[in-house]
């Protein structure tokens, strides 16, 4: 009897904690985006547009977009796979579009100073991020549009756009981390709220990592 109530115990302390790391993760982007708009003041001045845009795309939109598929945060749950999917996709859509024009703010700000583009890690990661942003929601249309799949396992489609999403999001985290290490963040904030910041895309990567690979296992038991 009582390994009977310590096995039903466990499922739902996983269940909770599972619904207790989703909603941290929509907080943690939340408040990373509000506290980086509040620090940049985007529209003092050129620069300030890059690092609202860039945590805007990526602790916001694109969190938001892989969470609309958690079993246990997904403010969408009751919605069909279908509408989550093209809600996902105009997510990524606004990702890519507000990482793209804060690639334009920087590499503009960086042409009014006379200063050369792309000499730090900071700046080639995020290029390279950006760049595989836009492959990802470009591979994705066969999924919404499955005519455009000719030839290919719908199964295996998904398999892989997951592989590689969750790969291009640990860039984006890695990414507004390399730039809590810039000269302007550093000097902009103290020694414990750059900690604190710091912890949002960390643990950010590592709640949707989980969510990502915990689905991918799910299923793969699920068929065998």
């Amino acid at each position: 009897m009582t390994q009977i109530k310590e096995s039903e115990a466990e499922p739902r302390l996983f269940a909770f904690t599972r619904i207790a790391s989703a909603v941290l993760t929509h907080f943690l982007g939340v408040v990373l985006t509000v506290f980086v708009a509040v620090l940049a003041r985007p529209g003092t001045s050129w620069f300030s547009w890059h690092p609202f845009l860039m945590t805007l795309a990526f602790s916001l939109f694109m969190t938001q977009a892989i969470l609309l598929f958690s079993p246990h945060g997904s403010p969408m749950r009751r919605f069909s796979h279908k509408v989550k999917g093209r809600v996902h996709w105009l997510l990524q859509c606004a990702c890519i579009l507000c990482a793209a024009l804060g690639l334009a703010a920087i590499l503009y700000n960086k042409h009014l100073q006379g200063k050369p583009h792309f000499t730090s890690w900071h700046g080639l990661l995020g290029l390279l991020t950006l760049g595989a942003v836009g492959v990802q929601a470009v591979a994705a249309l066969p999924l919404a549009y499955h005519s455009l799949a000719k030839g290919w396992s719908l199964a295996k489609l998904k398999r892989y756009h997951a592989a590689s999403g969750l790969v291009t999001y640990l860039l984006g985290s890695v990414s507004l981390l390399m730039g809590m290490n810039s000269v302007w963040f550093t000097a902009s904030v103290s020694h414990a709220a750059w900690y604190l910041a710091a912890v949002c895309p960390v643990l950010c990567g590592l709640i949707i990592m989980n969510q990502v690979t915990s689905a991918y296992v799910a299923r793969k038991r699920s068929v065998s």
